[in-house]
Protein backbone atom coordinates (compact mmCIF):
# COMPACT_ATOMS: atom_id res chain seq x y z
CA UNK A 1 0.00 0.00 0.00
CA UNK A 2 2.85 2.33 0.84
CA UNK A 3 4.31 1.85 -2.65
CA UNK A 4 0.95 2.69 -4.23
CA UNK A 5 0.64 5.82 -2.11
CA UNK A 6 4.13 6.92 -3.16
CA UNK A 7 3.27 6.58 -6.85
CA UNK A 8 0.16 8.70 -6.35
CA UNK A 9 2.25 11.41 -4.74
CA UNK A 10 4.49 11.77 -7.82
CA UNK A 11 3.92 15.21 -9.30
CA UNK A 12 2.94 15.83 -12.92
CA UNK A 13 6.28 17.57 -13.40
CA UNK A 14 8.11 14.45 -12.22
CA UNK A 15 6.00 12.29 -14.51
CA UNK A 16 6.81 14.51 -17.48
CA UNK A 17 10.50 14.51 -16.61
CA UNK A 18 10.48 10.72 -16.30
CA UNK A 19 8.70 10.35 -19.66
CA UNK A 20 11.13 12.73 -21.33
CA UNK A 21 14.13 10.84 -19.93
CA UNK A 22 12.58 7.59 -21.14
CA UNK A 23 12.15 9.14 -24.58
CA UNK A 24 15.83 10.13 -24.67
CA UNK A 25 16.90 6.59 -23.80
CA UNK A 26 14.58 5.04 -26.38
CA UNK A 27 15.66 7.55 -29.05
CA UNK A 28 19.28 6.53 -28.49
CA UNK A 29 18.27 2.87 -28.88
CA UNK A 30 16.48 3.82 -32.11
CA UNK A 31 19.60 5.63 -33.35
CA UNK A 32 21.81 2.60 -32.71
CA UNK A 33 19.35 0.25 -34.40
CA UNK A 34 19.01 2.56 -37.38
CA UNK A 35 22.78 2.68 -37.93
CA UNK A 36 23.01 -1.08 -37.67
CA UNK A 37 19.78 -1.58 -39.57
CA UNK A 38 21.00 0.11 -42.75
CA UNK A 39 24.28 -1.76 -43.05
CA UNK A 40 22.84 -5.29 -43.23
CA UNK A 41 20.67 -4.14 -46.14
CA UNK A 42 23.74 -2.75 -47.91
CA UNK A 43 25.63 -5.98 -47.23
CA UNK A 44 22.67 -8.01 -48.56
CA UNK A 45 22.47 -5.87 -51.71
CA UNK A 46 26.19 -6.36 -52.34
CA UNK A 47 25.93 -10.11 -51.77
CA UNK A 48 23.02 -10.28 -54.23
CA UNK A 49 24.96 -8.22 -56.79
CA UNK A 50 28.04 -10.46 -56.39
CA UNK A 51 25.90 -13.54 -56.84
CA UNK A 52 24.54 -12.07 -60.08
CA UNK A 53 28.05 -11.15 -61.24
CA UNK A 54 29.31 -14.64 -60.41
CA UNK A 55 26.51 -16.15 -62.50
CA UNK A 56 27.43 -13.80 -65.36
CA UNK A 57 31.14 -14.68 -65.03
CA UNK A 58 30.39 -18.41 -65.15
CA UNK A 59 28.14 -17.93 -68.18
CA UNK A 60 30.76 -15.87 -70.04
CA UNK A 61 33.50 -18.37 -69.17
CA UNK A 62 31.33 -21.21 -70.52
CA UNK A 63 30.61 -19.22 -73.69
CA UNK A 64 34.34 -18.52 -74.23
CA UNK A 65 35.16 -22.23 -73.73
CA UNK A 66 32.41 -23.20 -76.18
CA UNK A 67 33.72 -20.77 -78.82
CA UNK A 68 37.32 -21.92 -78.32
CA UNK A 69 36.22 -25.55 -78.61
CA UNK A 70 34.28 -24.72 -81.78
CA UNK A 71 37.36 -23.11 -83.32
CA UNK A 72 39.46 -26.14 -82.37
CA UNK A 73 36.89 -28.59 -83.74
CA UNK A 74 36.75 -26.69 -87.02
CA UNK A 75 40.57 -26.64 -87.28
CA UNK A 76 40.56 -30.41 -86.87
CA UNK A 77 37.75 -30.69 -89.43
CA UNK A 78 39.85 -28.61 -91.85
CA UNK A 79 42.77 -31.02 -91.40
CA UNK A 80 40.43 -33.93 -92.07
CA UNK A 81 39.17 -32.18 -95.22
CA UNK A 82 42.74 -31.50 -96.42
CA UNK A 83 43.61 -35.15 -95.80
CA UNK A 84 40.52 -36.20 -97.74
CA UNK A 85 41.48 -33.93 -100.66
CA UNK A 86 44.94 -35.49 -100.83
CA UNK A 87 43.38 -38.96 -100.78
CA UNK A 88 40.89 -38.09 -103.56
CA UNK A 89 43.63 -36.52 -105.70
CA UNK A 90 45.71 -39.67 -105.29
CA UNK A 91 42.71 -41.78 -106.28
CA UNK A 92 42.26 -39.67 -109.42
CA UNK A 93 45.61 -40.97 -110.64
CA UNK A 94 44.19 -44.48 -110.70
CA UNK A 95 40.69 -43.91 -112.14
CA UNK A 96 39.47 -46.05 -115.03
CA UNK A 97 37.13 -43.53 -116.64
CA UNK A 98 35.99 -39.89 -116.69
CA UNK A 99 32.95 -40.58 -114.56
CA UNK A 100 35.09 -41.78 -111.66
CA UNK A 101 37.43 -38.82 -112.15
CA UNK A 102 34.52 -36.31 -112.12
CA UNK A 103 33.01 -37.97 -109.05
CA UNK A 104 36.29 -37.59 -107.16
CA UNK A 105 36.56 -34.03 -108.48
CA UNK A 106 33.18 -33.23 -106.91
CA UNK A 107 34.33 -34.72 -103.62
CA UNK A 108 37.44 -32.53 -103.72
CA UNK A 109 35.32 -29.47 -104.52
CA UNK A 110 32.99 -30.28 -101.63
CA UNK A 111 35.90 -30.61 -99.18
CA UNK A 112 37.36 -27.30 -100.42
CA UNK A 113 34.01 -25.61 -99.74
CA UNK A 114 33.98 -27.22 -96.30
CA UNK A 115 37.45 -25.79 -95.63
CA UNK A 116 36.29 -22.30 -96.64
CA UNK A 117 33.22 -22.64 -94.40
CA UNK A 118 35.39 -23.78 -91.48
CA UNK A 119 37.76 -20.83 -92.05
CA UNK A 120 34.80 -18.43 -91.97
CA UNK A 121 33.36 -19.99 -88.81
CA UNK A 122 36.79 -19.95 -87.12
CA UNK A 123 37.12 -16.21 -87.83
CA UNK A 124 33.63 -15.62 -86.41
CA UNK A 125 34.43 -17.74 -83.33
CA UNK A 126 37.68 -15.82 -82.75
CA UNK A 127 35.87 -12.48 -83.11
CA UNK A 128 33.14 -13.57 -80.69
CA UNK A 129 35.74 -14.99 -78.32
CA UNK A 130 37.53 -11.64 -78.29
CA UNK A 131 34.28 -9.80 -77.48
CA UNK A 132 33.31 -12.30 -74.79
CA UNK A 133 36.82 -12.11 -73.29
CA UNK A 134 36.49 -8.33 -73.05
CA UNK A 135 33.09 -8.63 -71.35
CA UNK A 136 34.54 -11.32 -69.07
CA UNK A 137 37.42 -9.05 -68.09
CA UNK A 138 35.03 -6.16 -67.32
CA UNK A 139 32.86 -8.49 -65.24
CA UNK A 140 35.92 -9.73 -63.32
CA UNK A 141 37.01 -6.16 -62.57
CA UNK A 142 33.51 -5.27 -61.36
CA UNK A 143 33.31 -8.47 -59.32
CA UNK A 144 36.63 -7.71 -57.61
CA UNK A 145 35.55 -4.13 -56.87
CA UNK A 146 32.21 -5.16 -55.41
CA UNK A 147 33.87 -7.98 -53.45
CA UNK A 148 36.16 -5.35 -51.94
CA UNK A 149 33.14 -3.18 -51.10
CA UNK A 150 31.43 -6.16 -49.50
CA UNK A 151 34.47 -6.98 -47.36
CA UNK A 152 34.62 -3.35 -46.21
CA UNK A 153 30.90 -3.21 -45.40
CA UNK A 154 31.00 -6.53 -43.56
CA UNK A 155 33.97 -5.37 -41.49
CA UNK A 156 32.13 -2.11 -40.77
CA UNK A 157 28.99 -4.00 -39.77
CA UNK A 158 30.93 -6.37 -37.50
CA UNK A 159 32.65 -3.41 -35.87
CA UNK A 160 29.37 -1.54 -35.31
CA UNK A 161 27.72 -4.65 -33.89
CA UNK A 162 30.67 -5.15 -31.56
CA UNK A 163 30.59 -1.47 -30.50
CA UNK A 164 26.85 -0.97 -30.20
CA UNK A 165 25.54 -4.28 -28.91
CA UNK A 166 26.75 -3.65 -25.37
CA UNK A 167 25.54 -0.04 -25.49
CA UNK A 168 22.14 -1.18 -26.70
CA UNK A 169 21.86 -3.80 -23.97
CA UNK A 170 22.69 -1.18 -21.32
CA UNK A 171 20.15 1.26 -22.79
CA UNK A 172 17.42 -1.40 -23.00
CA UNK A 173 17.97 -2.16 -19.32
CA UNK A 174 17.76 1.58 -18.53
CA UNK A 175 14.59 1.86 -20.58
CA UNK A 176 12.94 -0.98 -18.67
CA UNK A 177 13.94 0.56 -15.34
CA UNK A 178 12.61 3.94 -16.45
CA UNK A 179 9.29 2.39 -17.49
CA UNK A 180 8.97 0.63 -14.12
CA UNK A 181 9.22 4.02 -12.42
CA UNK A 182 6.30 5.43 -14.45
CA UNK A 183 2.66 4.50 -13.94
CA UNK A 184 1.42 1.88 -16.35
CA UNK A 185 -1.25 3.94 -18.12
CA UNK A 186 1.34 6.55 -19.11
CA UNK A 187 3.75 3.87 -20.35
CA UNK A 188 0.96 2.35 -22.45
CA UNK A 189 0.08 5.77 -23.92
CA UNK A 190 3.76 6.53 -24.51
CA UNK A 191 4.35 3.17 -26.24
CA UNK A 192 1.30 3.65 -28.46
CA UNK A 193 2.48 7.13 -29.48
CA UNK A 194 5.97 5.81 -30.25
CA UNK A 195 4.55 3.02 -32.35
CA UNK A 196 2.44 5.40 -34.42
CA UNK A 197 5.17 8.02 -34.89
CA UNK A 198 7.50 7.55 -37.87
CA UNK A 199 10.50 8.80 -35.92
CA UNK A 200 9.56 7.05 -32.67
CA UNK A 201 9.04 10.33 -30.83
CA UNK A 202 6.23 10.28 -28.27
CA UNK A 203 7.54 13.04 -25.98
CA UNK A 204 8.91 16.20 -27.58
CA UNK A 205 10.00 19.60 -26.36
CA UNK A 206 8.65 22.93 -27.56
CA UNK A 207 11.11 24.57 -29.94
CA UNK A 208 10.61 28.06 -31.41
CA UNK A 209 6.98 28.09 -30.27
CA UNK A 210 6.32 24.87 -32.19
CA UNK A 211 5.83 21.17 -31.48
CA UNK A 212 9.16 19.36 -31.74
CA UNK A 213 7.42 16.47 -33.48
CA UNK A 214 5.12 17.92 -36.15
CA UNK A 215 6.44 21.54 -36.03
CA UNK A 216 2.98 23.07 -35.83
CA UNK A 217 2.70 26.33 -33.87
CA UNK A 218 1.55 26.14 -30.26
CA UNK A 219 -0.67 28.95 -28.86
CA UNK A 220 0.98 31.13 -26.17
CA UNK A 221 -1.45 30.10 -23.39
CA UNK A 222 -0.81 26.43 -24.14
CA UNK A 223 2.94 27.10 -24.04
CA UNK A 224 2.51 28.59 -20.58
CA UNK A 225 0.69 25.45 -19.41
CA UNK A 226 3.50 23.32 -20.83
CA UNK A 227 6.13 25.47 -19.13
CA UNK A 228 4.51 25.12 -15.69
CA UNK A 229 4.29 21.31 -15.97
CA UNK A 230 1.08 21.31 -13.94
CA UNK A 231 -0.68 18.96 -16.32
CA UNK A 232 0.15 16.71 -19.24
CA UNK A 233 -0.36 18.61 -22.47
CA UNK A 234 -0.45 16.90 -25.86
CA UNK A 235 -0.05 18.50 -29.28
CA UNK A 236 -3.49 19.11 -30.77
CA UNK A 237 -2.08 18.23 -34.22
CA UNK A 238 -0.03 15.07 -33.70
CA UNK A 239 -0.98 13.97 -30.17
CA UNK A 240 2.60 13.88 -28.84
CA UNK A 241 3.26 14.72 -25.20
CA UNK A 242 4.78 18.19 -24.93
CA UNK A 243 7.46 19.29 -22.45
CA UNK A 244 9.38 22.57 -22.06
CA UNK A 245 12.63 23.00 -23.96
CA UNK A 246 15.68 22.12 -21.89
CA UNK A 247 17.89 25.02 -20.82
Amino acid sequence: MAGTATKKEVSVADKLDALYQLQKIDSEIDRIRTIRGELPLEVQDLEDELQGLETRLNKLQDEVKTLEQEALDRKNAMKDAETAILKYKEQQNNVRNNREYESLDKEIEFQELEIKLHEKRIKEAKFNTSNKAELLNDAKVRFDLRAGDLATKKAELDEIIAETQKDEEVLVTKSEKAKNAIEERLVVAYSRLRQNAKNGLAVVSVDRDSCGGCFNKIPPQRQLDIQTKRKIIVCEHCGRILVPKED
